[in-house]
């Protein structure tokens, strides 16, 4: 069995775009629809030494999905999902399979497929995995390594693999960046090996969540409650969600009618699941709120139509930011998204400080906007030009050496691709550096995986 190859410009130029802004035409694409034929497509690439780049659904903000050099390998035919394992409590999924498709299966089993990338219905299970993809309730559960159990991986020589994960409460076996190699392919964005199958852990599926909208007149009101919310005793949110006023002012085109109130600086979304009294939580709630002195009424999703709702207006925000970047490609824009964080209590200084940057450059404010619970926002820049571009990536990398400064990190849940690679070293020392390198030569000695993607 062999997978084609197709030069057709028009099936080229399909595969060219990501949610990055940038636009790569590859010089192949490949669509397999079995293992057996990512198999041998890298067999044959490494005999060629042709280069090959992973894609899904490419919803990646880092252009780690495009490429314009050697093979698109397209793994969205891959997407079967298998019946889930009720004794080990465990789903076994292809790398095409939507993650929102993968949280509905287990949901009919009753059971829940925790980590939520905004994007779930547009983006795939071996994207998420490519990037250690997180989401709302990153907060509570973790990103998405921590719920791969296994993974089958077709090496660069075409070998398959599998990695599973030991889950040894003690082990002082070799270095431990060696114990569990599952980790490896984990946010590796495709350089280290292509993921053709996933063994994901599920959780049993909360019986009652509620969803809570906090509005404040002023910004530095709405942080302070994100600290008051990480450290009180009383509430256990499984996100704390952050939108400053533009994001609000998108956010209303997805909203019901008047839910949004008008006047208000900034919203925090929380969410809990509840035990047996809804009443209780409320209230509990009700207090924390009131300690910060808000101006409006929260107001209160329950059920699972209403939480559908929420979540539609947390993805309007990203939705039409890509939208209005999209608009300026042609001139040498594009929209620019962060992903920096910080420690949570230090989120409210890291704002501040991007904020001052931007103005003090003359570009407009970003749309700031997420998880605030982890001390991590989004800034959403848009770029009309080439000259802003500019303007903008560079007060970007200030921000990034501020963010730095506090104890943050550049990037926190989309990877670094090809467009955040030049700040890797402004983490990374050269020794650190040197150490992913060398677990890249080893893994693939003719460096013909994802070429641009982190190193």
């Amino acid at each position: 069995m062999s997978v084609s190859l197709s030069s057709d410009k028009s099936v080229r130029e399909a595969y060219a775009a990501d949610a990055s802004g940038l636009c790569l035409v590859p010089e192949l694409v490949a669509r397999p629809e079995s293992v057996e034929e990512v198999i041998e497509l890298l067999r044959r690439a490494t005999a060629d030494r042709t280069p090959v780049t992973c894609a899904g659904a490419q919803t990646s903000t880092t252009a780690a999905s495009i490429t314009d050099t050697g093979v698109l390998l397209s793994l969205r035919a891959l997407d079967r999902i298998s019946t889930i394992d009720e004794r080990t409590k465990t789903i076994k999924t292809g790398p095409g399979a939507l993650v929102g498709e993968i949280k509905r299966t287990a949901a009919a089993a009753g059971l829940l497929f925790a980590p939520d990338p905004t994007s779930e219905e547009e983006s795939t299970i071996g994207g998420a995995i490519a990037c250690n993809a997180s989401g709302a309730r990153t907060f509570k559960y973790g990103a998405t390594r921590k719920h791969v159990q296994a993974l089958k991986v077709v090496m660069a020589n075409g070998e398959l693999m599998e990695f599973r994960r030991t889950n040894l409460e003690k082990n002082t076996v070799g270095y431990a960046f060696a114990h569990d190699p599952i980790d490896w392919f984990i946010g590796s964005e495709g350089t280290l090996g292509i993921v053709v199958e996933a063994e994901l852990t599920l959780l049993p599926l909360p019986a009652h969540v509620v969803g809570l909208a906090v509005f404040f007149r002023a910004e530095d009101d709405a942080l302070r409650f994100v600290v008051a919310t990480r450290e009180s005793r009383t509430v256990t949110p499984r996100c704390i969600e952050y939108f400053d006023d533009q994001a609000i002012e998108i956010a209303r085109t997805a909203a019901q009618a008047g839910i949004l109130p008008e006047g208000a600086a900034a919203m925090i979304y929380v969410e809990e699941e509840v035990g047996d009294d809804l009443d209780s939580t409320l209230g509990r709630w009700a207090e924390l709120i009131e300690s910060i002195a808000p101006d409006f009424d929260p107001v209160v999703f329950d059920g699972e139509a209403r939480l559908r709702e929420a979540r539609r207006i947390r993805h309007s925000i990203p939705s039409t930011m890509n939208e209005r970047g999209t608009r300026h490609r042609d001139a040498g824009g594009r929209k620019v998204s962060t992903d920096w964080a910080v420690p949570y209590h230090r989120i409210a200084e890291a704002i501040r400080t991007a904020r001052t940057l931007a103005a003090e450059s003359g570009i407009e404010q970003a749309v700031i906007y997420g998880h605030a619970g982890n001390g991590h926002p989004h800034q959403n820049f848009i770029a009309r030009t080439a000259r802003e571009l500019a303007t903008i990536e560079s007060v970007v990398e200030q921000t990034l050496k501020r963010v730095l400064a506090l104890g943050g990190t550049v990037a926190a849940e989309h990877g670094i691709g090809k467009i955040k690679r030049k700040w890797l070293p402004l983490q990374m020392n050269a020794l650190q550096i040197a150490m992913m390198t060398a677990v890249k030569r080893e893994l693939d000695p003719l460096g013909i995986l994802a070429p641009g993607n982190i190193l």
